[in-house]
């Protein structure tokens, strides 16, 4: 009778490198699973609902807690939670209104200059070698948030789109929320800089 092999340990099973290198983002799941994603009603988040408008309750904390780069008197400007690049920032109204058409005067020419200081802040602080600056208007558009209007400044680099957001819908970010927000205050132009 023979008797039965003992298994095989575990380390000494056959290694061979694959060449790839992991990069371990589970934060993004809840992005990409859509959790947590906003009624798009303004308001602050009850208990019993799915967390209301993001770009109402930002504005309600800290501005660390928020994200929040800068407070104008009708606009305020803060980091995108679920980044493109470092520095990627939103310039929002405060008030809950959809489309840029529904924009009072004050709001659209504060809107702008902050647009304007936000791309400054950004050279200032990371010198970047362009920009996309734009809005989505509607889900169709693209608007992950349809229900609060807010634009989109986004530094970009040579060589910054690589294959892990084709292939692993997975966007590798070399700096944390916290120190960039912390950067682009610190680069804040003064408000002399504002609206020219």
């Amino acid at each position: 009778m023979q008797t039965p092999e003992a298994p095989e340990e575990a380390s000494k099973f056959a290694r061979v490198k694959d060449g790839f290198q992991r990069l371990w983002t589970p934060h993004r799941m809840a992005y990409i699973r859509g959790e947590g994603k906003p009624s798009g009603k303004p308001g602050p988040k009850s208990k019993a609902d799915r967390p209301q408008c993001p770009f109402c309750t930002a504005p309600e904390g800290t501005d660390a807690e928020g994200l929040i780069v800068h407070r104008g008197r009708t606009c305020y400007v803060v980091l995108n939670l679920f980044p493109y690049n470092p520095g990627h920032m939103l310039v929002c109204p405060y008030r809950h209104v959809p489309r840029y058409l529904d924009l009072t005067d004050e709001e659209t020419s504060e809107f702008t200059a902050l647009t304007k200081d936000a791309l400054r802040a950004v050279e200032a602080a990371s010198q970047p070698m362009g920009f996309n600056v734009g809005m989505n208007q509607g889900a169709v558009a693209g608007a992950g948030v349809e229900a609060h209007l807010h634009q989109h400044v986004v530094p970009r680099w040579g060589g910054d789109m690589n294959f892990l957001p084709i292939i692993a819908q997975t966007k590798a970010l070399p700096s944390l929320l916290e120190d960039t927000r912390q950067e682009l205050v610190d680069a804040w132009p003064t408000p002399s800089g504002a609206g020219d």
